[in-house]
């Protein structure tokens, strides 16, 4: 298995009870896409293992009581505490109209309202604070703050993303 088939889906945070139930965080904006999950993959020493799901529990918009298959202990459920968990790629939900997965719109042209195409969309690095459109330029990298406000269009025939930076950040880039 390739982990780049895969996407993060969130993380088993802490065991609940003595049979091996345990908490999983959900870092999805709709974890009722998840309800009815037939498993999981949990990353174990850098290896992708499948585990099947006995029962789901929803506790909070991002938290779930989860029962693993095989994993009947307090013992065995701590060793899976703080691991995390994946998904392959073809079970992410479909979005339409202007919405995407940073994954989907790598490599997109992207065009700015008032400098036009300003290059190749190369990886959005996901910060703590913010997330940043990191497109290149030629040989140069041009930052720019996700906002979805800024997003005007995505054209997904024409791999292209439209935006409207804030006035002055791309001149600071190009002029340089």
């Amino acid at each position: 298995m390739n982990k780049d088939d895969f996407y993060s889906l969130g993380k088993i945070t802490k065991t609940s009870g003595y049979k091996g139930s345990l908490m999983f965080f959900f870092d999805v904006d709709d974890i009722s896409h998840y309800t009815h999950l037939p498993s999981v993959f949990v990353e174990l020493d850098n290896e992708l293992i499948p585990f099947f799901i006995q029962e789901l529990k929803i506790k909070s918009p991002q938290k779930a009581f989860v029962k693993l298959d095989g994993i009947d202990s307090i013992e065995k459920a701590e060793n899976l505490v703080n691991r995390n968990l994946y998904l392959p790629l073809d079970m992410l939900p479909r979005l339409e109209g202007d919405e995407f997965y940073f994954h989907e719109v790598i490599g997109f042209n992207v065009i700015d309202e008032r400098h036009g195409n300003i290059g190749i969309l190369q990886e959005i690095q996901d910060l703590k604070t913010q997330s940043l459109l990191v497109v290149m330029n030629g040989e140069k990298e041009i930052l720019i703050p996700f906002n979805k406000g800024f997003v005007q269009r995505l054209d997904r025939d024409n791999n292209t993303i439209y935006i409207t930076a804030p006035e002055g950040l791309i001149d600071i880039y190009l002029e340089s």
